[in-house]
C-alpha cells in the first residue's frame, strides 16, 4: 500500500470517494492511502450511507484532517474491517499522544458525548474505498465534537503516523495470507 500526504489544502464534498482517486490526481497506483487538510460538506447527493441519507442528516466540519484508502481485490465485509482498523489505529495513536478517554464504537471514535470522527467504506465494481476523518477544529460541525486542536496534535504529523501504520498492518496483513498451508 503506497501513501502520500497532500499539501494543499482540499474541500470533501463526497466526490473525491470514487475508484482511483489516488492515481488519477496523484499518480498513486494500487492500493494507497492519501490524507490532507481541509473542509467538509457533503451534500445528500453525494452521501453514501444510507442511514445518513434517511435521517437527512447533515455531515460537515470547518477543518477536517481526511483520509482516502483504496484497496483492490477487496469486497465491502473487507472494506468496513479495514476502516474499523483504521479507526482503532487513530484512537491508539492518539491515545499513546496523551488523549484520555477516548472509546471506538464501530467505525466512529468519540470522546465522552463528542464525536469525533466520520466514517464510510463502500465498494466500486474494481475497489473498495473509504473515507475517514478526525476534526482538526470544531467550527461547523452539526453535532457536539472534540479535535485535534483540543488535543494539542498536530494534523499532518499525525496523518504521516497514522497512513505509515496502517500500511505496515495492511502489508502484515497480507504477509500473514502467504505463509499459511491449506488444510484439507
Amino acid at each position: 500500500m503506497k501513501s502520500l500526504w497532500i499539501e494543499e489544502s482540499m474541500l470533501y464534498d463526497g466526490q473525491q470517494l470514487v475508484s482511483r482517486f489516488a492515481y488519477m490526481n496523484y499518480g498513486l497506483l494500487g492500493d494507497s492511502v492519501v490524507a490532507w487538510s481541509g473542509p467538509c460538506d457533503i451534500p445528500t447527493e453525494h452521501m453514501v450511507d444510507g442511514e445518513d441519507v434517511l435521517a437527512g442528516a447533515a455531515i460537515r466540519g470547518g477543518e477536517m484532517l481526511h483520509f482516502i484508502v483504496e484497496g483492490f481485490g477487496m469486497n465491502l465485509f473487507s472494506a468496513v474491517a479495514l476502516q474499523r482498523l483504521l479507526a482503532a489505529i487513530v484512537k491508539d495513536e492518539l491515545t499513546g499522544l496523551g488523549a484520555v478517554g477516548l472509546y471506538r464504537a464501530g467505525d466512529d471514535i468519540f470522546q465522552g458525548e463528542k464525536k469525533l470522527s466520520i466514517s464510510i467504506a463502500t465498494v466500486s465494481p474494481i475497489s473498495a474505498m473509504i473515507h475517514f476523518a478526525v476534526n482538526i477544529t470544531n467550527e461547523n460541525t452539526p453535532v457536539p465534537t472534540v479535535s485535534l486542536n483540543d488535543m494539542d496534535v498536530i494534523a499532518q504529523d499525525f496523518a504521516i503516523t497514522v497512513m505509515s501504520r496502517l500500511t505496515r498492518e495492511v502489508a502484515s496483513i497480507k504477509e500473514a495470507t502467504q505463509k499459511v498451508n491449506w488444510v484439507r
